[in-house]
């Protein structure tokens, strides 16, 4: 007589162990059980994992309420403005930097412009005090170094002066000579007549290698005679219109 199989049905047990001192626990799943648990488990991470995607998208392209994209763009639309406003600035402020150094080139050229007429003018100004002074005795009378010997006075009315040699009597303005002479006293004399009634007398005591001749023109700083002795004594002498004056009130202190 054959024996009957038993046919068992596969199952799967699950146990509790308890920590606290109490008893374990031991649950006995069937394979259907574990099975449907197991597709439970499947799904439920599927929907999570399916739901966290779509809430990401959703999220990226701004499906929520006050979506990411919207901030986005408005922070973009803020930031171009922003740098749009800051070239016009830009802009302008090149056209104002460009218009001053315009103005600024304008005065400038204007300033240089009023220089050169006013320095012209000057120039032309002292020409014309120059040229017009020009027959006024105001030079030195000696080119070379002299010393003073005495000044004018009533008695005697006349700068004297000593030389040295191989120095030059000149003519102290523009003039024309119309003596060359001598007496006892003067070896060389010599008379200049110049402009605005003055006239200059050269009265030298020793003798000298006159240069000028009666009727030559001669300009201020012209040589009349040339010193040939040390310590030569040459009394100059100014005259306005034909009185004698002190040569110091006339000579220039440059002269």
């Amino acid at each position: 007589m054959k024996r009957k199989g038993h046919n068992h049905k596969e199952s799967f047990s699950i146990l509790f162990i308890s920590h606290a001192g109490q008893k374990n626990k031991q649950i006995n799943i069937s394979q259907t059980a574990s099975r449907f648990i197991l597709f439970l488990l499947i799904f439920l991470l599927l929907v999570i994992c399916g739901g966290a995607g779509w809430l990401g998208w959703m999220l990226y392209h701004g499906a929520l309420p006050g979506g990411g994209q919207d901030n986005l763009r408005a922070q973009l639309e803020s930031q171009t403005q922003l740098v749009q406003q800051l070239e016009a600035e830009k802009e302008s402020l090149n056209s104002e930097m460009q218009a001053l150094v315009q103005e600024n080139e304008t005065l400038r050229q204007s300033a240089e412009t009023e220089i050169g007429e006013t320095g012209e003018g000057d120039e032309a100004e002292e020409e014309t005090e120059t040229a017009s002074d020009a027959g006024i005795p105001k030079r030195y009378p000696s080119s070379s170094t002299s010393s003073l010997l005495s000044n004018y006075s009533e008695e005697e009315p006349y700068l004297s002066i000593s030389t040295h040699e191989e120095g030059n009597i000149v003519a102290t303005g523009k003039g024309t000579v119309i003596t060359v002479s001598s007496d006892d006293t003067y070896p060389i004399i010599v008379e200049v007549e110049h402009e605005k009634g003055y006239k200059t007398r050269y009265l030298c005591r020793q003798d000298a290698e006159v240069k000028a001749s009666e009727g030559a023109q001669v300009e201020a700083g012209d040589t009349l005679f040339t010193i040939i002795t040390d310590e030569t004594q040459l009394d100059y002498q100014i005259l306005f219109e034909e009185e004698p004056i002190d040569p110091l009130t006339v000579i220039e202190a440059k002269g």
